[in-house]
């Protein structure tokens, strides 16, 4: 038994009381002189509601418990193991073990024994989790059923519920957003604590380094992070080159000219490019745009071209956001009230001064919202950069030598196993803090820019 089996019995239990539940209010509201206060399908989903919440959070709990349980208990199979770190290897490692990961790497004369505990343990926990759930489902979807009348306020209790839902989800969502911004701020400061503020924000060498001094690990090297964001920005900017232009033209193109089976032909296929994982484009930089650019760059003769530039790493990802902004540019045009475009029409404006002097500005706010997604989108990725632009934190303005971006050097410094009390790792948060700052202040800016344009058009 698992606890894939638990959760197709809450689904088959939650979609039976649903079906059930939907039934008797159909056949209660078709008997003569009684008037339901609620559809059958809120009576449905009601049952079905009350049925899986209580499940649902006995399933969660009882995972966090026995979780909880299961470490303390095992823990017992390495008490001579003083340092706790290491005792939370092996559990994990039995645990890991038990899972069907081979653990060859973990040697203890208890290790085995542990791994017996736990499997047999788990076993009886998983069939006791599975009757204790399955009855608690059934007496609840049993009690649900019984709510059903003709004066029952299904359809308002489910309102509720789902309003209660939504609030909570954007409670939690708020949440999880103050928690990732603590995170960084708290290692951002540990930091500091190493390295100056100036050096790192205005300092114009990036090179952080491991040393290894008097059998202790530390940092050595420069953290002015000056050209990260510079390459950071100058491959951003490259990219909204390529698929600002391309991106707005095919949008009014296709919801201003294009007739209906070309719209419904183009669009779908422009989206397709947003799916094209990111590493796909990444072997299309090496292998397609880098040859085409160095031999553009001979026949030209220009001098410095590298074979990773950030010409070519911002010209596939201006490729990859196109999408971004062709549709929600799209978006935004098509919601511009019909009676605008019939009104500059009827004056006797041609389509094309209709779609520049009062479609566009319309719509600015979306357009707006659209180019600064992509925007986003471009600063935050990391695989195209990583193959087409490289390592190299070069302090340049010249799109034709190899550059570097902020989650590039995240995932650099972050990567094996790495020292959490060193400035180098340390330095990975400082980069996250301050692009995510950065965002921050752009956002501001562009809601700023959207809220006065669209005063003006409502």
């Amino acid at each position: 038994m698992t606890i894939e089996f638990i959760i197709l019995s809450l689904i088959g239990l939650t979609a039976y009381s649903f079906f059930i539940g939907r039934k008797k209010a159909l056949a209660l509201s078709s008997l003569k002189n009684v008037t339901v206060h609620s559809q059958p399908y809120y009576h449905g989903l009601y049952s079905a509601l009350i049925t899986i919440f209580p499940a649902f959070i006995l399933l969660i709990l009882w995972s966090w418990i026995e979780s909880s349980i299961f470490s303390i208990n095992l823990r017992e199979y390495f008490k001579d193991i003083a340092d706790p770190a290491v005792a939370d290897f092996y559990i994990l490692g039995v645990i890991n073990f038990a899972g069907g990961i081979d653990e060859k790497a973990i040697n203890h004369v208890n290790f085995m024994s542990a791994v017996n505990y736990y499997e047999s343990t788990m076993q009886m926990n998983l069939v006791l989790k599975a009757i204790v759930i399955i009855i608690l489902t059934l007496m609840v979807s049993r009690y649900s059923l019984k709510l059903i009348a003709a004066d029952f306020k299904a359809r308002d209790l489910v309102e509720i519920i789902i309003i209660r839902v939504m609030k909570y989800a954007s409670i939690f969502a708020i949440v999880i957003t103050i928690g990732i911004v603590l995170s960084l701020l708290f290692e951002t400061i540990r930091f500091f604590e190493s390295v100056a503020v100036t050096e790192f924000l205005f300092g114009t060498h990036w090179s952080p380094q491991m040393s290894i001094r008097e059998g202790q690990v530390g940092s050595s090297g420069s953290f002015g992070a000056v050209p990260v964001f510079t390459g950071t920005l100058l491959i951003s900017f490259i990219a909204m080159l390529v698929a600002g232009p391309i991106g707005l033209f095919s949008a009014i193109y296709l919801s201003q000219y294009a007739s209906i089976n070309v719209r419904l032909f183009a669009k779908p296929i422009i989206e397709v490019l947003a799916g094209i994982p990111t590493v796909v484009y990444g072997f299309f930089a090496v292998i397609t745009v880098g040859p085409f650019f160095r031999e553009m760059g001979i026949f030209f003769n220009i001098d410095g071209f590298s074979s990773e530039s950030a010409l070519i790493a911002g010209s596939v990802l201006g490729i990859m956001i196109i999408p971004f902004v062709a549709s929600l540019t799209d978006d935004a045009l098509s919601a511009v009230p019909q009676s605008l475009k019939e009104g500059s029409l009827a004056m006797g404006a041609t389509l094309s001064e209709t779609t520049t002097r009062v479609i566009i500005p319309a719509s600015f706010h979306g357009i707006a919202g659209s180019f600064l997604l992509a925007f986003s989108r471009a600063i935050g990725e990391t695989m195209i950069v990583v193959m087409a632009a490289g390592f190299a934190a070069n302090l340049t303005a010249n799109p034709f030598n190899a550059v570097t971006t902020v989650t590039v050097q995240i995932v650099g410094l972050l990567t094996g196993d790495q020292e959490f009390d060193s400035p180098k790792t340390l330095s990975a948060f400082a980069l996250a803090f301050v692009l995510f700052f950065l965002t921050l202040i752009l956002n501001i800016i562009s809601l700023t820019i959207v809220k006065k344009y669209r005063e003006e058009y409502e």
